[in-house]
């Protein structure tokens, strides 16, 4: 086997939804000053009793079950996640657990918003060296935990989820090469901390970041790829605020691709916005077998990382 794809994806949301209109009954907002700002609508937010590796292992199941694959086939199991309670047993172990994962390696990576996309890199990397076969790759983030509902800076972006991808060994790899890295001097402008640990940034500074520093990032992952970014039939950004998402596919240049705007629906859900946001793209049919995608993470830590992919 020369590298690895992705055989199938799959998500997950917690049923209740948050509206604009139901937050402008928490803190002084409302619906309108929302959608021209971040352009978010709704939001879905889990319950006391829906912990992180719950959602994982929903989003989990669905990919598994859309590759026609069984828990026993998996021999690894990495969840990108910066919202888990506990430090041990990690979220992977959890999620393994809850599916009946036998035996197979778990860890756990927090790089916030590219959580995904750097576990991602991980697993074709892992699949490559002959460290594992097929792969659980879950991004799962709980942000309703780490929020302050009385700052309606914040509160008004977060949303909860989980997506999934399953990554297995090919003859012909369709995970393209990852350019990643980050800017560590300015890696407070997003931030989860403190006791207990709350979501905070400098808004501007990320907005003025990712609209200017990352188009020509984004751009080099194409042609890493082998591609131009006309060539892309989708493009998943981390879905922080429309008025990022919007801009930067612009400015890559991906003039025919489906841009996905999952932020509208589903808010800032951290490490799991591009999968979540690919996955309905896929099942929505908005994107086929082997087209070209962007998956392209970014944020928390002031790290990114992305990827094409062929869908699967």
């Amino acid at each position: 086997m020369n590298g690895s794809r992705i055989a199938a994806v799959g998500h997950y949301q917690p049923a209740k939804v948050l509206t604009n209109e139901d937050l402008a009954g928490l803190v002084d907002t409302s619906d309108e000053w929302i959608r021209s700002r971040v352009g978010i609508r709704t939001r879905h937010i889990a319950g006391p009793d829906e912990p992180v590796d719950e959602l994982a292992a929903h989003a989990a199941a669905k990919a598994l079950a859309a590759a026609g694959l069984t828990p026993a086939d998996i021999d690894l199991v990495l969840v990108a996640t910066s919202t888990a309670v506990d430090r041990s047993p990690n979220m992977a172990a959890r999620a393994a657990a809850r599916l009946g994962i036998p035996g197979a390696a778990t860890m756990d990576l927090n790089v916030v918003c590219a959580g995904f996309t750097h576990a991602l890199a991980t697993a074709d990397h892992a699949v490559r060296a002959g460290g594992a076969s097929r792969v659980l790759v879950i991004g799962a983030d709980k942000m309703s935990d780490v929020t302050d509902w009385s700052d309606r800076t914040t509160c008004v972006l977060v949303g909860d989820g989980a997506g999934a991808a399953v990554v297995e060994a090919a003859d012909e790899p369709t995970i393209g090469p990852v350019l990643w890295g980050s800017v560590p001097e300015m890696g407070n402008a997003v931030r989860i901390e403190g006791t207990p640990p709350r979501f905070a940034q400098e808004g501007q500074s990320v907005y003025r970041w990712a609209t200017t520093q990352l188009p020509p990032i984004a751009r080099k992952a194409c042609e890493r790829a082998g591609l131009e970014p006309a060539d892309l039939a989708g493009v998943v950004l981390h879905q922080a605020n429309l008025r990022i998402i919007e801009p930067l596919a612009q400015k890559i240049g991906a003039v025919n691709a489906v841009v996905a705007r999952d932020v509208i629906e589903s808010g800032n859900t951290s490490a799991a916005s591009i999968p979540l946001a690919f996955s309905k793209l896929v099942e929505q049919g908005a994107l086929t077998t082997g087209d070209p995608v962007l998956l392209f993470g970014f944020g928390g830590n002031l790290s990114y990382a992305g990827q094409v992919v062929r869908c699967p």
